[in-house]
């Protein structure tokens, strides 16, 4: 006997040993459930097993796995009552089922009948049931010892543990998912409200409405187009949206005007930059640099845009975004002072003028969407129908070879 009792403790420090890689390798919790499994059949001398987990609200016992069952359902569950839930947090280790002990700690309501389990083994992490371990019969169908059972207890607090870390795992990323669905819904709700002041910006003339919602929606493409992340992109849609805040500060007539400006009424349009900034600045956006979007839109890379006549290199990449996309959507569209350009004539100006006044990456970003919809691969279109004139394919990529040649100053490289 003691041989016997020997040769089980050596099979079961060697089940522990062989335990610890299983359970901390990066593996989905099934395959370790299984692991766990081998060893508790290893330590029991059972030719049948099953390893439930517990789940309170409502108590429930449900099985991730099993060996040796002929009948056994897959997920076995079994509902458990108050009383079946005490028995089995309080037991002091495994316990040997007999008829009149079997009710104390399970239910027969759920889809398997507990005379198949010959002896439990509750799994508990500082005093809390996480789980129950159930063996079937033995060779023979020989009764469970002091032995097996010793054998199994050293097993039950690693089989808990394991069990545990995947309750914590999954809990962990339910939160996650739920806080990813309330961020979508909140992304929702900010691009509503936003659209919303979008809409209400552009109120002042007929001439500019929907401007404000086609930069945020242009602005957005470009910064797809250069592989920007997600929360920049939002980023951008939300600036273009309240880039012209500021206009509604300024005189209504000056919308409506059919001539040039004078220097003070151009002087009052522009300080739309700055009043936006004032607007915007106090606000907390989860975008930060919407504030800067808003002041510097019409800044220009030569330094000759207002309201701080600042240069490329001090105008972070979304302001240019931004106001790239102010001014093709400008000239695209009808003012009272012009007929909309062609949007073949103004993305040529927009090269023409690319490096003096645009970033290069952004204008050839854009030029990539006008391709996009040229050729119908875009799966929203990036303009509207209501352009005046198309472009083909072909065009585009002329404008985007004479824009690289632009950058590279003409030179060329022999490969």
């Amino acid at each position: 006997m003691q041989k016997d009792n020997f040769r089980r403790l050596l099979r079961t420090v060697e089940a522990l040993s062989d335990l610890g890689p299983e359970m901390t390798a990066e593996r989905e919790f099934p395959q370790t459930a299984r692991a766990l499994l081998s060893a508790l059949l290893q330590a029991g001398d059972a030719r049948e097993a099953v390893l439930f987990t517990y789940r309170d609200k409502p108590s429930l016992l449900t099985s991730v796995a099993s060996a040796g069952f002929s009948l056994m359902p897959d997920p076995a569950v079994i509902p458990l009552l108050p009383k079946h839930v005490h028995a089995l947090t309080t037991a002091r280790g495994p316990v040997v089922l007999d008829p009149g002990s079997r009710d104390l700690f399970l239910s027969a309501n759920g889809n398997v009948a507990p005379e198949l389990f010959k002896c439990i083994a509750p799994l508990r992490v500082g005093g809390k049931l996480v789980g129950v371990a159930a063996l079937g019969r033995r060779e023979g169908d020989a009764l469970y010892d002091a032995g097996e059972l010793e054998s199994l207890d050293l097993l039950c607090h690693y089989a808990a543990l394991a069990i545990q870390n995947h309750a914590l795992t999954q809990v962990v990323a339910q939160r996650v998912s739920e806080n990813l669905r309330l961020m979508a819904s909140l992304q929702g709700f900010c691009d509503n409200t936003l659209e919303a002041f979008a809409t209400a910006i552009d109120v002042k003339h007929v001439n500019i409405h929907g401007h404000s919602l086609r930069v945020g929606r242009y602005s957005a493409a470009i910064g797809e187009a250069m592989s920007l992340e997600p929360a920049e992109v939002s980023g951008l849609r939300s600036a273009g949206y309240l880039h012209d805040i500021g206009k509604v500060a300024v005189d209504k007539r000056l919308f409506g005007k059919t001539s040039s400006l004078n220097p003070e009424e151009f002087r009052e349009m522009a300080d739309h930059t700055v009043v936006g900034h004032q607007i915007v600045n106090g606000v907390q956006f989860p975008w930060p640099r919407i504030p800067e979007i808003v002041r510097w839109h019409h800044e220009r890379a030569d330094g000759s845009g207002y309201p701080d006549g600042l240069l490329q290199d001090d105008v972070p990449m979304s302001v240019r975004i931004v106001g790239l996309a102010d001014t093709f959507d400008a000239m695209i569209s009808e003012r009272p002072y012009r007929e909309p350009l062609s949007l073949g004539g103004s993305l040529s100006e927009i090269v023409r003028l690319t490096p003096q006044k645009f970033d290069p990456n952004a204008v050839q970003a854009l030029l990539l969407q006008v391709r996009r919809d040229a050729v119908g691969s875009n799966r929203q279109p990036f303009l509207e129908d209501r352009l005046h004139g198309t472009i083909a394919a072909p065009d585009v990529d002329h404008l985007a070879a004479n824009l690289q040649h632009k950058i590279s100053h003409g030179r060329l490289y022999l490969t």
